[in-house]
């Protein structure tokens, strides 16, 4: 270890990365994202730990759908949660494909359902469900709020 650094410093990452190069998403301000989800963990008495997002395939998120969670279906998101007390960790895997289908489905931009998406997998890390009776109501209702904060950040360009 570093001599500057004390035995109590721990350097906390967000880490975007695509299964391969054909993936398309919006060139999306790495930092500002970074930034807007560690205030929306902020709003739920959070901090952020490691989090690493991996932008893929619908074939790709169907093989780690059945791998681990023994599930064969499509999703948008698969969230593998490593939180511990208030500090948010996690994998999450999320399709391309299937926020493309969404944004169509629901009529509304790829950029909308994306950041949607993105912001979905920080709520169930910071606790929120939404499998439940009545849980995807408070669910949409916490996503809409974060996709509310993130106009006061500029997240592509």
């Amino acid at each position: 270890m570093n001599g500057n650094l004390t035995q109590n410093t721990t350097i906390m990452a967000i880490i975007y990365e695509k299964e391969h190069s054909k993936i398309k998403m919006p060139k999306i301000k790495k930092r500002n994202v970074s930034a807007w989800i560690k205030k929306v963990a902020e709003l739920h008495e959070k901090k952020v730990g490691d989090l690493s997002y991996l932008f893929c395939s619908d074939d790709h998120i169907l093989e780690v759908n059945k791998e681990y969670l023994q599930h064969d279906y499509y999703t948008d998101i698969i969230t593998f949660d490593y939180t511990e007390g208030d500090v948010i960790s996690g994998d999450m895997v999320i399709s391309v494909d299937t926020i493309a289908t969404n944004a169509e489905k629901f009529n509304t931009s790829f950029e909308s359902e994306f950041f949607r998406v993105v912001i979905h997998g920080v709520l169930h890390l910071c606790g929120i469900n939404d499998k439940g009776p009545g849980e995807r109501e408070i669910m949409e209702q916490h996503e809409d709020e974060a996709l509310e904060v993130a106009k006061s950040f500029e997240l592509v360009g």
